[in-house]
């Protein structure tokens, strides 16, 4: 009579989104730090706890995963942008807590600007596929048009200017202090990422915006 076999150890069950969030995560960081064409799938499987077929199976390849942290990444930052309460805010203040609050989220995410930076590389090729990513610029301008709106309405804000300036006004300077770290300090020898600037330059890019709506700086034709 032939011994009965031992029964094996239940295998995992394995929780879908859980895996797929693991994955972006990893991802995220593999192409944050490699770039797109540096980073790859096999090596990503070998970071999670699951395999290449997996990953194709979720995503459908290198391109979509790739367009996948894009879209999380993005849908982050206007999350972060949306919990700004500008209806029970004076226009001054709205604006520059947007100002301050798009400095915290790029500098706790600073692969989000390394990923933006190896887009920009790419031309925006992977962009232009995500019929997420077409739309989700849209939200942070309505906010700022509301803003602005209302600064105007009540006498605050006394620059003509639209939504997309100011909205590249403050991501230029966010970007900036991360994206160019490294080569700033080099030649500077001041990190604009590091801890003891980070209150300095949180206040100077809300001022900054503050100062230019309100007329201070000299009027642009």
């Amino acid at each position: 009579m032939t011994a009965a076999r031992p029964a094996s150890a239940p295998e995992r069950q394995r929780d879908p989104e859980r895996t797929r969030t693991e994955i972006l995560d990893v991802a995220a960081r593999e192409f944050a730090r490699l770039g797109y064409d540096g980073a790859r799938v096999d090596e990503i499987a070998a970071l999670t706890r699951t395999t290449k077929r997996m990953i194709y199976y979720y995503f459908g390849g290198k391109e979509q995963l790739f367009v996948a942290v894009l879209e999380r990444a993005y849908t982050e930052v206007r999350k972060a942008e949306a919990a700004i309460d500008v209806d029970h805010l004076a226009p001054l203040d709205a604006i520059r807590r947007l100002a301050e609050l798009t400095y915290d989220h790029h500098l706790d995410h600073q692969d989000f600007i390394r990923l933006v930076s190896i887009e920009n590389v790419h031309e925006a090729q992977h962009l232009r596929t995500s019929e997420v990513l077409a739309n989700l610029g849209a939200p942070a301008i309505d906010l700022i048009t509301r803003i602005l709106t209302a600064g105007k309405a009540d006498g605050s804000f006394t620059t003509d200017v639209d939504a997309i300036d100011v909205h590249m006004m403050i991501s230029s300077f966010c970007v900036f202090s991360v994206a160019n770290r490294h080569t700033f300090q080099t030649l500077f020898d001041r990190d604009l990422a590091g801890a003891d600037r980070r209150a300095h330059y949180r206040t100077m890019i809300g001022e900054m915006v503050v100062a230019y709506l309100t007329g201070v700086g000299r009027p642009v034709v």
